[in-house]
């Protein structure tokens, strides 16, 4: 209903209108419609209808059984010039390792066992060999195989006479290695020159105080010192003392000996060389020989050390050793 007039109310001013207020939980015609669109036409469902059973059941394959095997009786062999079975006496080939009848093993006669071939047959593999047995596999020959032969052939015959060659000395120095030493004295000596007062003989004097010197200075290279023995003699170790005394303080009174050539002279004629080096210092200085049937031995300066214009080079003993056991031979 509309509002009742009062006197103060103006007729001719406007008026607002009202809107009006939908009620709760009411759908518009707009919403209504959306909705709608929304929702997607789905047919009824059919009923499903039992399939029908099978006419034959599956079943697992079957396994078809095995004839039964049929047992035969063996026949009679007949080979020509066969040797008979030790057991039922039926002839075999003579390659057969068992009876073809009864399959009891074949002892061989005496014709037919084999005999062991020589060692040359088997080492350049001969081609005799016994027959391989039933579910033998026989081993296969291949190139390699008789390279590796050949190889080990040269190998023990080139060990076999280096052997042959080398063993006699092994075996002597061998001996001299072990061997107890013992002094050799020479029989005599000579040198290339001497200085008044200083002889060769003075080298093997077996005292340290006394020297041998060529009496020229500098090096003294080329000079020589020689010694000799009357029987031929086996020498394993020299001892050579350079200077003028074995004592250090007096060491640098002369040059000394650096480098020594000996050459040795055996007992058939024949000549072999040695080098040996000397230390610069006091003392004698052994070195290994080890040659045998010597008869002279001649020590040649090649070089020395401390050489100058005012000292000439001196050496104070040469000493020799050998086995103790035997120092010469005949």
């Amino acid at each position: 209903p509309a509002p009742a007039r009062t006197p103060d109310t103006d007729e001719t001013a406007p008026t607002t209108p009202v809107t009006p207020v939908p009620a709760p939980n009411a759908l518009t015609d707009t919403m209504s419609d959306r909705a709608r669109s929304l929702l997607v036409p789905v047919a009824d469902p059919e009923a499903r209808t039992p399939a029908p059973p099978p006419g034959v059941s599956p079943v697992l394959p079957g396994r078809p059984d095995a004839d039964r095997p049929q047992v035969r009786a063996p026949g009679h062999v007949d080979i020509a010039n066969g040797p008979p079975c030790p057991w039922c006496s039926t002839p075999n080939r003579p390659d057969r390792h068992y009876c073809a009848r009864c399959a009891m093993p074949l002892e061989a006669s005496g014709d037919q066992s084999d005999l062991r071939a020589p060692w040359w047959r088997r080492l350049f593999g001969g081609r005799r060999r016994e027959t391989p047995w039933a579910g033998d596999r026989p081993r296969l020959r291949r190139v390699f195989d008789r390279i590796g032969t050949w190889i080990t052939v040269v190998v023990v015959v080139t060990l076999a006479v280096l052997g042959f060659m080398y063993i006699p000395d092994g075996y002597q120095a061998t001996r001299d290695h072990f061997a107890k030493r013992a002094p050799v004295s020479p029989d005599g000596i000579k040198a290339s020159r001497s200085y008044a007062g200083h002889k060769p003989e003075l080298v093997i004097d077996q005292l340290s105080n006394t020297w041998w010197g060529p009496g020229i200075d500098q090096s003294g290279k080329g000079e020589w010192i020689e010694v000799t023995f009357t029987e031929p003699t086996r020498l394993l170790d020299v001892i050579i003392t350079p200077g003028v005394s074995t004592r250090a303080a007096k060491i640098k009174e002369s040059a000394l000996p650096h480098r020594v050539k000996a050459t040795i002279t055996m007992k058939d004629g024949s000549v072999k060389t040695r080098d040996l080096t000397l230390d610069q210092g006091a003392g004698g200085q052994r070195r290994p020989f080890r040659v045998g049937e010597v008869t002279k031995v001649r020590f040649t300066i090649e070089s020395s050390h401390a050489a100058s214009a005012n000292k000439q080079v001196a050496i104070a003993e040469i000493e020799f050793f050998g086995p103790s056991s035997a120092n010469r031979t005949s």
